[in-house]
């Protein structure tokens, strides 16, 4: 197969381009990560790699740097237990009239907790649609983040963004409210994720106000509320009353760093497969798994990242193969760099 025929079934550099800014806190972004990502590139044979222009080797090599630049969720124990527990959850608050149970999803950085409420999303939405096809008026599901320093009317904005409501200056928070809830309840909300939960403080009165309005929206929204953030369990998301409230209605599913065992080397060979490299041995990265959890510190989150990033270093070298080497080169995020043996540490970009 030579590029040009490849062409027609991968997305055009200005479709990746377009795909790489969708956000899931929009109902556009959120439907089109439902929709599940393009198919991946088709890795050349050796004879029609030989056979491209240059400029048809540029434009295979970009989408073999797409494909590496995308985040590959993973069906672990952890996004497998929260989706479990959430459409329990959902299934649970079905016929509830008021106090629906709620589901939090609570661990360090980079541990998968976004992967995690986003796949409880999509299974969500794919579910409403296989039982509603052709049904273009139905937003099953409503994605949010809570801002830094958020203050109640900036929560509310949030939610009207990801519907696609106007929300001006002069809106005050009654209005936005009964529009978002009026579009909720008629679209058939069911499920709600707020992310960045761990932004809220309840012993501020901006936080408390923050609290408060999330609160409101579940009474008024029959859908499930799921939350998300940084060590939930000893956050003030939970202090005082309000956060006791909280504590008493939602459920915990914590998430941590992956242990070595079969699991993290399941995650290492399944993250292997997706590499489209000319000259990468199938393997090399499963010997290398232990190594790989000293140098990520078991985070999910780390090991994607080393991983494709030696990934897209291999194609910009020339190497086209992932190597110790390689991997140890690609700087991580902080917790998993002060986890990390000396010797495994990178050295800055």
């Amino acid at each position: 197969m030579t590029r040009s025929e490849a062409a027609a079934q991968h997305p055009t550099l200005q479709d990746a381009d377009a795909d790489a800014n969708r956000q899931l806190t929009t109902l556009d972004g959120w439907r089109r990560f439902v929709d599940g990502p393009p198919a991946a590139p088709v890795l050349l044979a050796p004879d029609d790699l030989k056979r491209l222009s240059l400029a048809d080797r540029i434009l295979y090599d970009e989408d073999r740097l797409d494909h590496h630049a995308r985040m590959l969720t993973v069906a672990t124990s952890f996004v497998e237990r929260t989706v479990i527990c959430g459409r329990r959850l959902v299934l649970l608050n079905r016929h509830a009239i008021s106090a629906r149970r709620g589901l939090m999803v609570s661990g360090p950085p980079g541990t998968g907790k976004t992967s995690a409420i986003s796949q409880l999303g999509r299974s969500h939405e794919l579910l409403d649609r296989a039982r509603h096809p052709n049904v273009s008026d139905r937003i099953p599901v409503l994605y949010i983040t809570v801002p830094p320093a958020a203050t109640a009317r900036m929560v509310a904005a949030e939610f009207g963004r990801f519907l696609g409501l106007p929300v001006r200056h002069r809106s005050n928070m009654t209005d936005i409210i009964e529009a978002v809830v009026g579009v909720c309840t008629d679209t058939r909300t069911g499920l709600v994720l707020v992310d960045e939960v761990h932004n809220i403080s309840q012993v501020t009165r901006a936080g408390a106000e923050v609290s408060d309005t999330l609160k409101y929206f579940s009474e008024r929204i029959p859908a499930t509320f799921v939350y998300a953030g940084i060590s939930l369990e000893t956050s003030e998301l939970l202090a005082g009353t309000r956060g006791a409230q909280i504590a008493g209605r939602f459920t915990l599913v914590p998430t941590r760093p992956f242990p070595y065992g079969d699991e993290w080397k399941g995650l290492v060979a399944t993250l292997e497969k997706t590499l489209l490299l000319h000259d990468h041995p199938q393997g090399s990265l499963v010997k290398l798994d232990r190594h790989l959890h000293r140098r990520t510190g078991g985070m999910i989150g780390a090991l994607s990242h080393a991983i494709r990033g030696a990934a897209i270093d291999a194609i910009l070298n020339g190497t086209e193969r992932v190597t110790k080497a390689g991997i140890d080169s690609i700087p991580l995020d902080h917790a998993a760099e002060a986890s990390a043996p000396l010797h495994a540490k990178a050295s800055p970009c």
